[in-house]
């Protein structure tokens, strides 16, 4: 059960990191910032982004702000998916 449950939340992490990968991507593509899929991801990934955007101004036009969010991302799902795993060996379900 418990490596059932590392692994689900491990794949959501790394569903929502691609999410925001193609959502920074789709920034330098005009066209496809105008798609139902990517306007879907935005509405999931924004609230995330948002949070470094009032932290981190632009420099001009480059905005950096979501490169820092998604580099702090990893390290958080590591840091989580590294504690949830130590907790459920330490209960013994591992």
């Amino acid at each position: 059960m418990g490596l059932f449950l590392i692994n689900v939340v491990s794949y959501a992490f790394t569903i929502y990191y691609f999410m925001m990968f193609v959502y920074i991507i789709s920034s330098w593509i005009p066209a496809m910032r105008e798609s139902k899929f990517v306007q879907m991801i935005a509405q999931l990934v924004e609230p995330y982004l948002n949070i470094f955007r009032k932290i981190i101004p632009p420099l001009g036009m480059i905005d950096i702000s979501p490169l820092i969010g998604i580099i702090l991302f990893r390290f958080i799902s590591d840091f989580a998916l590294r504690g949830l795993i130590t907790v459920f060996d330490l209960i013994g379900l591992l």
